[in-house]
């Protein structure tokens, strides 16, 4: 009966052993993977009680508090990481609105410069210049109207005029002849009472 008991202890030993193997094992698998809320539960659920207070293995703690730094560590590097990234992307989109920005007032030049039309050095819209065109072939119609009645009315007074001085020069040329005519006469009376006194 002793030897069963004595195997029984040895047995029971081994086991706990075993146990306490496995134990430690798996804490350090649990505190080496896993996050860290997992960790902070798997040491609480496996400390020991002694009152109301939990007594943990210290290469537990130290084990998480390392791992407790890794991950703030790595929470660092990447938010480091993600405020260049974001600080690049940031820059990127600023670029790509002063790019829109240009890009948006040439388009906007193009638009002006296409609906407009340069006439000695002032930009016109087609409007403008589609009513200016069509005030001055107005008032060139108009001057020419005016002209070409002028020009008539001139024309009409012209002939009038030279009809006159023919009609004039036909009478001069008469009055000429007649006065010529009455001076030839005078002569002959003149050189005939001149005849006549002589004899």
């Amino acid at each position: 009966m002793k030897v069963k008991h004595l195997f029984l202890v040895i047995t029971l030993c081994f086991s706990v052993l075993t146990s306490a193997q496995n134990v430690a094992k798996n804490a350090n698998l649990r505190l080496k993977e896993g996050p860290i809320d997992e960790q902070f539960e798997f040491i609480l659920k496996n400390s020991n009680k002694y009152k109301s207070y939990k007594v943990v293995k210290r290469d537990w703690i130290e084990k998480l508090q390392k791992n407790v730094a890794d991950s703030i560590n790595a929470v660092k590097k990447d938010f480091s990481t993600e405020v260049a990234k974001v600080a690049t992307q940031q820059a990127e989109i600023e670029k790509l609105k002063a790019d829109l920005a240009s890009v948006n007032q040439k388009i906007e030049d193009l638009n002006t410069e296409k609906d407009s039309i340069s006439l000695l050095g002032m930009q016109l819209s087609k409007g403008s210049y589609q009513s200016l065109m069509w005030g001055i072939i107005a008032i060139l119609t108009i001057l020419w109207l005016f002209f070409a009645y002028r020009f008539k009315s001139s024309n009409a007074i012209t002939k009038e005029a030279k009809a006159k001085l023919a009609e004039t020069e036909l009478e001069f040329e008469e009055h000429r002849k007649r006065a010529l005519e009455r001076e030839q006469q005078v002569r002959r009376k003149l050189q005939d009472e001149i005849n006549k006194n002589k004899n």
